[in-house]
This record gives C-alpha cells, sequence and structure tokens, in this order.
C-alpha cells in the first residue's frame, strides 16, 4: 500500500496540495483503512503528505522559500558526498552503476514514462551518495529528496527538460571517470540549478492562480 501510494505521488497522479480521500483511496487501492492510514502516516513522517485537522490529508505543497532551502542543503550535502565517493572509490563498480542508470533514464524519457524516469534518476544520483559509505548522510539525502518527489515529475514533463536531465548525466560520469572531484560538483550544482530554475516557475504560477 505504501509503495503504490508513493509511486502515485511521484506519477503526477495526485498533485501537489490534492486531496487524499481515505475512501476513496481504499477503493482505488482495495484495501482498508488501517494499511492506508499507516501509509499516510509515513509519507507524512518523509514529508510527502500533510495532514490538517477536520481537512484530513493532501499531497505536501512547498513554497519557493522550502524549495530553495531543500536544494540548498542538498548541494552542501551531496557535494560532501561526491568528494568522500571520489577518493574511497578505486573501482570500476560506481561508474557501471552510473551509465546503467543513466541508460534507463533515456530508455524511459524516450518511452514518456516519467514515473520510471523520476525512478531511474534518483537511482542515478544516489549511486554517487551511496558510493560515500556514509549512511547517516545518505537518509539525510534521502529525506530531502523525498520532500520533493512530486515536484520531479513536474520537471520531467517538459522534453527539453528531459533532455537536458540526459546531457548534463553524461557530462558528470564523464567527470566521474576522470576522477575530478571539483568539476563533478560543479556540474551536479548546476543540474539542481536547472530544476530550481523550472520549478521556480511552476511555484509561482501555482501562487498566482491560488491568489
Amino acid at each position: 500500500m505504501l509503495a503504490e501510494l508513493r509511486r502515485a505521488i511521484i506519477a503526477g497522479e495526485f498533485l501537489p496540495g490534492q486531496p487524499l480521500r481515505q475512501d476513496a483511496l481504499a477503493e482505488r487501492f482495495g484495501v482498508s483503512r488501517v494499511p492506508l492510514r499507516e501509509a499516510l502516516k509515513t509519507l507524512e513522517s518523509e514529508g510527502q503528505v500533510l495532514y490538517e485537522p477536520h481537512r484530513g490529508h493532501r499531497v505536501a505543497t512547498l513554497s519557493l522559500t522550502d524549495l530553495l532551502e531543500v536544494y540548498r542543503i542538498r548541494q552542501l550535502l551531496e557535494g560532501e558526498a561526491t568528494r568522500v565517493a571520489l577518493v574511497r572509490d578505486l573501482s570500476s563498480t560506481v561508474l557501471n552503476d552510473l551509465k546503467a542508470a543513466a541508460r534507463d533514464v533515456e530508455t524511459a524519457s524516450a518511452e514518456g514514462d516519467l514515473l520510471k524516469m523520476t525512478e531511474a534518476n534518483r537511482r542515478f544520483h544516489f549511486v554517487l551518495v551511496e558510493a560515500a559509505g556514509m549512511p547517516r548522510l545518505e537518509r539525510i539525502i534521502k529525506i530531502l529528496w523525498d520532500a520533493t518527489d512530486a515536484y520531479r515529475f513536474v520537471y520531467y514533463g517538459s522534453a527539453s527538460n528531459r533532455s537536458r536531465v540526459e546531457h548534463e548525466h553524461a557530462l558528470m560520469i564523464d567527470a566521474f571517470a576522470e576522477r575530478d572531484a571539483e568539476k563533478l560538483i560543479l556540474l551536479l550544482d548546476e543540474h539542481r540549478e536547472h530544476a530550481v530554475q523550472a520549478l521556480r516557475t511552476f511555484l509561482e504560477a501555482e501562487s498566482v492562480r491560488e491568489g
């Protein structure tokens, strides 16, 4: 139940701010209220779902300030993970895993499967994070990614954005192969900034509509 609901949110079936009615969800997924409530509680702890008394659950929304903070913290933590990973890993395993994930991103993009692309993109980035061998840091970064998963689907809705992601992944793989930490970190920063720019436009438009 948890995995199915999380995937539905990531896939854009429930958009940021959309109410999550328990009766409708129970009918859709064919489950009782108990596992559904547990799933919502877990997603609430991850920051993907919000609960408001007398109003119920809804998909979390981020203000532009929240979004910028999340991406700034990611920049700091992922930069550290990248430096450690490059010093620590001397094998071809990480490079091969990056290439495999990048191919999956490209395949999903070509098929127009944004959910698979989102999942493959996450796998690509966490290859580097996991290579640092710092499980506490990895858990913190995962929380930050979870908080913005619903918005990643919005970003991939544009074919030009998907193409940019593929190109930027290729540059990152080359930088990793060259073992150039500073170049790779700069590419990661630019990669995040392009997403922030697109999501800034989306959030500002949402704010106008709500206003």
